[in-house]
């Protein structure tokens, strides 16, 4: 079967500078947005927001590289990105969150972290060891004041 340029991974959706969306993106692979969307991405792959581009809804993807603005909640399995450009307000739940100098960001971020150990790790060896560790001090007798 000859494959076309349209399936699987070579699968990209682009909302082209000056197009303006109403609605819901469903998708595979990966979607560009130079334009403006209000209503909601679903992918498993990537959402690339370019510095023209505008959404605001909801974006769930596997990775998000933002250079454009975005008032969204943002969900991504493995990464959000900001780069310089970029402006985010909402919500951010993503493991991994990257931010370029200049990049603005506004609203609340979750990480995944739901609590830190009550106590801090343990260092090796105790620490009263380190003084059998310390050189031992050796006294300079001024030989001119012994004469």
């Amino acid at each position: 079967m000859k494959k076309n340029g349209f399936g699987g991974d070579d699968n990209i959706t682009l909302l082209a500078k000056g197009v303006q969306l109403k609605g819901e993106i469903r998708v595979e692979g990966t979607v560009r947005i130079d334009g403006r969307l209000d209503g909601d991405i679903h992918t498993k792959g990537q959402v690339i927001i370019g510095e023209d581009g505008l959404v605001q809804g909801t974006i769930s993807a596997g990775t998000v590289v933002s250079s454009g603005r975005i008032k969204a909640t943002v969900t991504a399995v493995e990464r959000v990105q900001l780069l310089k450009t970029a402006i985010l307000i909402g919500e951010v739940h993503a493991p991994v969150l990257m931010m370029e100098e200049g990049a603005k960001l506004q609203g609340v971020t979750d990480m995944g972290v739901t609590a830190w150990p009550d106590e801090l790790p343990k260092l090796t060896g105790a620490v009263r060891d380190l003084s059998t560790r310390r050189p031992k001090q050796v006294a300079v007798l001024d030989q001119e004041a012994n004469g």
